[in-house]
């Protein structure tokens, strides 16, 4: 144990003795270490910013939207506009195996919304009670409505959070009544903010039961009896995504009159299959700026073994008066194996600590929107560490055995 002290001491006395040459080295090593964490760390702070964004809108989240029905297949131009009814609806709620919640969605932009505070004009959805298991529709204070408000056709709103500043500034919207198109509607609840800055588009939509919205503020189309704008549904496990969609689409296909293969009379929106595309994408530059990262790294550890053959090219004579003396094969291999492994060691060190401490920085500044500050993954500090580690012995072993290997008598003679 004495003598391992020795030797360390001896190996620090050395490095110390070479500081600018051993400060570029470690300067390498960590600046490398640095390199991979941040980088990785983007990718992944880019990555969970995008789902964080997503994930305002719900989980799992399927849209499907009126098309054409083109008269030459492969053109979107030709042919006709079919619209959704809520036949539509009723027939994929019955008979679809592969989705899970389901609501029908009937919007309106010309419906004028008027409280005894203010008026303003928004968006008014007329949307299934299942429709909040779907989005992100958070209600506070007040209540979602129900299954018995829609059967029953009951005149209850939900009001967007943006909508208060114009409606019921600083004054409590629930238990209050607004007028949609001059008729009255109770205030049953309030979505709270959806999204970090408030700018979603739920935020200024007001919110009723689809039989009372089909009822009092029908939409009427061209070729389309009873129509709704669109379908918000969600797949019974995420997996079967595509399945729920190969279904709905038969289902309306059957219905209107035309072949399910023709996929350009179908308008879909897939959160689950785009977030496989994005990952597959930010897989790809994870392992990229990992690459990146790791040449760096690399070529920090050709510096550590350039310095340690430097090292014992200048201390040719100091090995050889050492082996003369006694010392064995076995001291001067851990000697420049140990200043190797300490300079690798503690730089990688520096590295990390000075990464860590840049994100924790970042991490206290606003994020921008579909960003997340970038975090240390613990699979590329274990891919740093075990980097390191390989480049610890590359860059200690051979300039050491090199040392070791050498004749005492042709030591003391280099000049």
């Amino acid at each position: 144990m004495r003598m391992l002290l020795d030797i360390v001491r001896q190996s620090l006395s050395t490095l110390w003795a070479h500081k600018l040459r051993s400060f570029l080295t470690m300067f390498g090593i960590a600046w490398g270490v640095g390199s991979l964490l941040l980088l990785v760390g983007l990718g992944e702070g880019f990555r969970s910013g995008q789902e964080r964004q997503l994930a305002t809108l719900g989980q799992n989240i399927m849209f499907m939207f009126p098309g054409r029905i083109p008269a030459v297949e492969g053109s979107a131009q030709s042919g006709q506009t079919y619209y959704f009814t809520y036949k539509d609806y009723s027939a994929v709620r019955e008979q679809a195996r592969f989705v899970g919640a389901l609501s029908p969605v009937l919007n309106r932009e010309d419906i004028r919304a008027v409280s005894d505070y203010g008026s303003t004009n928004g968006q008014v959805f007329g949307v299934a009670p299942d429709y909040n298991q779907i989005r992100n529709v958070a209600i506070s204070p007040g209540r979602w409505f129900n299954h018995q408000d829609n059967a029953d056709r009951r005149r209850v709103a939900i009001v967007g959070w943006e909508l208060l500043k114009n409606m019921f500034p600083g004054r409590p919207a629930i238990g209050s009544s607004i007028l949609l198109n001059g008729i009255s509607f109770d205030v049953v609840g309030v979505v709270a903010k959806v999204g970090r800055d408030g700018n979603n588009g739920t935020n200024s939509r007001v919110f009723i039961p689809i039989d009372t919205m089909r009822n009092l503020f029908p939409l009427v189309k061209a070729n389309s009896e009873d129509a709704i704008s669109f379908l918000n549904y969600q797949p019974i496990r995420k997996d079967l995504h595509a399945e729920a969609k190969n279904e709905i689409h038969q289902i309306i296909a059957r219905r209107h009159g035309f072949d399910p293969k023709l996929q350009d009379a179908f308008e879909d929106w897939d959160t689950i299959e785009n977030m496989q595309r994005v990952g597959k994408i930010f897989d790809a530059m994870d392992w990229f700026l990992g690459v990146v990262g790791v040449v760096t790294l690399g070529l920090g550890a050709i510096g550590i073994i350039n310095i340690m053959l430097v090292s014992v090219t200048e201390r040719t004579k100091e090995i050889g008066l050492r082996k003369a003396l006694g010392a064995t094969h076995r001291n001067v291999l851990t000697q420049f194996f140990i200043e190797g492994a300490f300079l690798t060691a503690f730089s990688g060190g520096i590295g990390l600590a000075l990464a860590t401490g840049f994100v924790t920085l970042l991490a206290m500044l606003p994020a921008p929107d579909g960003f997340d500050t970038p975090r240390i993954i613990p699979a590329s500090a274990f891919a740093a560490i075990a980097s390191l580690g390989i480049s610890g012995i590359a860059a200690g072993l051979y300039p050491a055995r090199k040392a070791a290997l050498m004749a005492p008598v042709d030591a003391l003679r280099q000049e």
